[in-house]
């Protein structure tokens, strides 16, 4: 066959902040670049990201430093993190806001003119900076604005099919065209993933079309470990009503900026289930918790502003214990600012301009005036490539992974806002060392038949009758939505185990009509192989974790079990094929950031 080949000295796949920081700091080295990206440019997932990105500056409470900074992200992944990437994350993360803003970033400020930061779930003190809720679209604008200055090469609606490999390096992939659907062949001697996550795997998620896990899955087929695929983040604010738009985010930043959870009877729930490990960080009455919103030192956070997993879980409560609101989830009202400020409407119209819109727009309701429905949505995943914490390389020399798809940063639980300060200071990483080793490395060569073979699978579905790939996908999601969701056991997930076994089989029978320019139906049935995957190892993971920890929760086993906690389950593609779940032991701390822990508890 025909293929289109490019050359590259480093590949970077996706788009969103890690890719495009990647391609930068790529780029800047002095090597050249090409970024490869699913949609067009511009349209990455990073854009719904709207609370802010966390790092200590310190501008609102001058208490703030990376060493608490590192603590709190500790403590939220149940010190399950790779710790070299906390402290790294912590550490630079300040530096890289401020380089975002050099590049012109334009945040919201303080009165003196400093970047304003906010209050948000598992932080400590007000850290977030923030560009009203847009802050993630910001970040790609001004990511893309000085990169398109960098001469990278863009290669938009481009899907990755496979990696290429010249023995055990990655040398490259192989990739098609959406528009024309043109095969095409990527040269490189190092490759960046930066695809993002897996929440198209599940029915109701926040993520956009593009989260088919591709890296994750491409990663593996090539021989990287994936690392703590049973943590996936279920959003405890996704909206409920109407149904065409169930399960789009509705920001933490509501919380952050004063919002309220509420049952149908009006009861503030949150208050009901505080863990023992933030007690004394909890404001114990609603007053408290609204001063502290407002900015005063001295008052304790909110009980809304707990991590992710559990408000999640104590909303699910509220649903199947019969306190839900009318659509099936519960009420976040921030409305009753008004109560309290003269302004209240223009306040809340400021502060959360994207959140009016959405509202108003999509299900005509204005958050000035009333309370909105939501309940828990899809929304990250911790686990992702495992990487060396300051090179970003995996397991396959070559192959690096930086953002979503990476794994160890997060742990059991991601804490809000952390996201987008993971984009850049291990985007940056991942581009630098990845230029690196494509100074050190020739070009490698591509092997001809591994490419014939991968394109012929890829067309086979014009070659035979069947059933179309949109069902086998909706069907795909429903059973990881109803029994690898929220609320594990084990008879549901063994039966999800065999469920995904079939259908894995009936992808491998799709049939598509028509052609190959404009084909949706075809592009499902080539994301079909990437979901199975991260659907099976998302499921043997959380199977085998045989406790409840952070964002992993098993009705069968409701405690911690301190055994777990020193566990990391890596999955391996073995010999055979097969995935394989290995349990690793999680490094000890070093003295010097175990006693950071400690001083923070």
């Amino acid at each position: 066959m025909d293929y289109q080949t490019h050359e590259h000295d480093v590949l970077v796949i996706g788009a969103g902040g890690a890719g495009l920081r990647a391609a930068i700091e790529a780029s800047t080295a002095g090597v050249s670049v090409g970024l490869v990206c699913k949609s067009l440019l511009g349209k990455a997932h990073t854009v719904m990201a709207e609370g802010g990105m966390a790092a200590s500056l310190g501008n609102v409470d001058d208490r703030d430093a990376w060493s608490v900074h590192f603590a709190d992200t500790m403590r939220g992944g149940q010190y399950m993190s790779n710790a070299r990437m906390a402290e790294l994350h912590a550490k630079e993360a300040p530096d890289r806001v401020r380089e975002l803003e050099a590049w012109g970033a334009v945040f919201d400020r303080t009165p003196d003119g400093r970047i304003l930061q906010r209050n948000f779930g598992g932080h400590k003190y007000p850290r977030l900076a923030h560009v009203g809720d847009r802050t993630g679209l910001e970040m790609i604008r001004t990511l893309q604005d000085h990169g398109i200055h960098q001469g990278i090469d863009v290669h938009m609606e481009c899907t990755v099919l496979t990696l290429l490999k010249d023995g055990e390096r990655v040398i490259g992939a192989f990739a098609y065209d959406r528009e024309r659907g043109r095969f095409q062949v990527f040269h490189a001697r190092a490759v960046v993933l930066a695809t993002g996550g897996i929440g198209k795997a599940f029915r109701i998620t926040s993520n956009s079309w593009e989260y088919t896990g591709d890296g994750h899955a491409l990663a593996y087929d090539a021989g990287a470990d994936l690392i703590d695929m049973e943590f996936v983040q279920f959003h405890p604010t996704g909206m409920v009503w109407p149904p065409s738009v169930r399960g789009i985010l509705v920001t933490e930043g509501v919380r952050g900026e004063g919002g309220v959870l509420k049952n149908k009877d009006g009861h503030r729930f949150m208050f009901d289930d505080i863990p023992d490990l933030y007690k004394n960080q909890t404001a114990d009455n609603e007053e408290e918790g609204w001063r502290y919103t407002q900015g005063d030192k001295e008052a304790r956070r909110p009980p809304e502003l707990l991590t992710r997993d559990h408000v999640a879980r104590c909303i699910v409560r509220e649903v199947r214990e019969g306190r839900g609101s009318e659509h099936g989830g519960v009420y976040l009202d921030i409305a009753w600012i008004k109560e309290r400020l003269s302004n209240g409407a223009e306040y809340i119209k400021k502060k959360l301009p994207s959140m009016y819109h959405q509202f108003k727009q999509l299900a005509s309701i204005d958050i000035t005036a009333e309370a909105m429905e939501v309940g828990p949505t899809t929304h990250y995943v911790m686990g992702g490539v495992r990487v060396d914490a300051d090179t970003q390389m995996s397991s396959v020399p070559g192959l690096f992974a930086a953002g979503e798809c990476a794994g160890g940063l997060h742990g059991a639980n991601r804490l809000g806002g952390n996201s987008l300060s993971d984009l850049l200071v291990f985007g940056k990483r991942a581009g630098e060392y990845a230029a690196i080793f494509a100074k050190e490395h020739d070009a490698g060569a591509v092997n001809t038949d591994q490419v014939d073979t991968v394109a012929q699978r890829a067309l086979e579905p014009f070659a035979r009758e069947g059933e179309g790939p949109y069902k086998v996908q909706q069907e795909l999601q429903g059973r990881m939505q109803d029994l690898v969701g929220i609320v594990r056991q084990d008879g549901e997930m063994r039966q999800a185990l065999d469920e995904i076994a079939k259908l894995r089989e009936r992808a491998d029978r799709v049939a598509v009509i028509g052609n190959r320019e404009y084909n949706a139906g075809w592009h499902t049935a080539l994301d079909l192989p990437h979901l199975m995957t991260v659907s099976e190892a998302v499921t043997r993971a959380a199977f085998e974790r045989q406790e409840s920890r952070g964002a992993h929760f098993r009705e069968d086993h409701l405690g911690k079990d301190e055994a777990w906690a020193k566990v990391n389950l890596i999955i391996r593609k073995v010999g055979d094929g097969s995935m394989q779940v290995v349990h690793e032991p999680v490094p000890e701390l070093p003295t010097e950031l175990a006693k950071i822990v400690e001083d923070n508890r």
